[in-house]
């Protein structure tokens, strides 16, 4: 394999860019689970969102949290993330949904302990300024307007690109929150595998994680809002990509369909330069309007990268990005689901199994449905449901031939035992949200705060 450009260097062959994603080729003894989550931050006094600079506020929480040892990273005079030396790091959303991207672990035991000690620095925090976070798909009572962006450059260019290409650009990224897992794989045929798995099973996490049916206040005809707002965000960078079933999927192929990607920005000398809609291919042959006779580096193609938004999304690993955001125990289940699926080869060849006489129609007409039915989609004479309890038990099995220690555990499938309880009712946690509304809250959405608190 050739030599990578480094991120200074003139970027001109698309080569190169498969060379780069063939770097994240591991051996099965070096796979990593990487899990990330994000969460709303709001006032306890009265439920209302934090701005960047109010007391309580977002600035507040991420000073504080310096004192767990996370190092700074600013943009201008704001900080507007936190790392560690070992990889992990809390970076802000558009309305200040604080994210946690865990560092690459060994066992689900672990990002299990990783996710529970960054909570508990977070509530400690919280607690001290007078402000809370749930963990909730989409939340539950905020107007649009009610939310504050975050002093990010990158996200002002998105905010005044997003209308332009649909209808829910804005709400995707100020009011919603997700959960999502990122594997590794030890070939570009094992990645091909996953990739399909992962697009075609992505609707039955969704649904098994469904847990956003409100809007401002009532319930929205959704039982996953966060999904569907994806379905009017921005065609250009979302949803499933039949392509990954062509015969001719790869790097290479996946490499295409960036490069078509319309960029959003270009970063120099500390700011974000706004180049929405213009062609990374055109930036390549140093035609760029704007930037004629200039060319990317790989770091410019490392940014990129992060702009297409589809359900599955290929780095240097595999990001599973279709789940709700939800409460501790569903934040350890979802790299449960996937590492009993993908990380063990008995499991992954009967989930292949599973879906490899789907057909493309067959996977959109679920994830078009999903949102509102969740488990209940109709599916070749049945419901979801049926796949997702073959899913959720292929999984089971995975962990369990996995045999990973951790603690009193013999094995990691305690993680994945919250999914089990809801594939085999058939009831998704947006539905017991709806049932506890109508019955135990009488219609007052403030109580989900208390219900969804971390």
């Amino acid at each position: 394999m050739d030599a990578i450009t480094s991120p200074g260097e003139p970027l001109t062959d698309k080569r190169t860019l498969t060379d780069y994603l063939f770097q994240g080729v591991k051996a099965r003894d070096a796979w990593r689970i990487g899990t990330e989550h994000e969460k709303f931050a709001y006032r306890l006094s009265d439920f209302t969102p934090l701005a960047y600079d109010t007391n309580p506020g977002i600035r507040q929480i991420l000073e504080g949290l310096k004192r767990f040892g996370w190092d700074s990273i600013l943009e201008g005079s704001n900080i507007i993330a936190l790392k560690k030396a070992d990889g992990s790091s809390v970076t802000l959303e558009p309305g200040g949904q604080f994210e946690l991207s865990g560092a690459p672990v060994k066992t689900i035991h672990n990002t299990c302990d990783e996710v529970h000690s960054h909570l508990a620095e977070v509530k400690e925090i919280c607690q001290e300024i007078g402000a809370g976070m749930i963990g909730i798909g989409f939340i539950p009572q905020w107007r649009r307007d009610d939310i504050h962006w975050m002093p990010k450059g990158r996200y002002k260019i998105m905010r005044e690109y997003m209308p332009k290409k649909g209808r829910l650009g804005h709400d995707m990224m100020l009011r919603t929150s997700t959960v999502q897992v990122n594997l590794d794989f030890d070939s570009e045929s094992d990645m091909v595998q996953k990739m399909r798995i992962a697009m075609a099973l992505q609707p039955v996490a969704t649904a098994l994680f469904a847990n956003s049916p409100f809007t401002e206040g009532k319930p929205n005809g959704f039982l996953s809002y966060r999904s569907h707002t994806w379905t009017d965000t921005d065609p250009d960078r979302s949803g499933m990509l039949p392509f990954v079933f062509d015969d001719d999927f790869g790097f290479e192929r996946w490499v295409d369909y960036v490069l078509d990607v319309p960029m959003y920005f270009a970063y120099r000398d500390g700011d974000y330069l706004d180049v929405s809609g213009r062609s990374f291919r055109d930036f390549m042959n140093g035609k760029l309007e704007g930037f004629e006779g200039q060319y990317p580096s790989l770091r410019d193609w490392e940014d990129h990268m992060t702009t297409p938004f589809p359900e599955v999304r290929l780095k240097h690993f595999i990001e599973m990005r279709g789940a709700d955001d939800g409460p501790w125990s569903r934040l350890c289940a979802l790299p449960a689901l996937w590492v009993g699926l993908l990380y063990d080869s008995v499991a992954q060849d009967a989930a292949w199994e599973l879906i490899k006489d789907w057909t493309v129609d067959e996977m959109q007409a679920l994830r078009d449905n999903v949102p509102r039915m969740a488990l209940k989609t109709p599916f070749r004479g049945g419901i979801l449901q049926d796949i997702a309890k073959q899913a959720v038990t292929i999984a089971y099995d995975g962990l369990k031939r996995r045999a990973v220690p951790g603690g009193k555990s013999a094995d990691e499938t305690q993680f994945i035992e919250t999914l089990r309880e809801i594939a085999d009712s058939g009831i998704s946690p947006a539905e017991r949200l709806l049932e506890s509304f109508e019955k135990e809250w009488d219609g007052d959405i403030r109580r989900v705060y208390e219900e969804t608190a971390y």
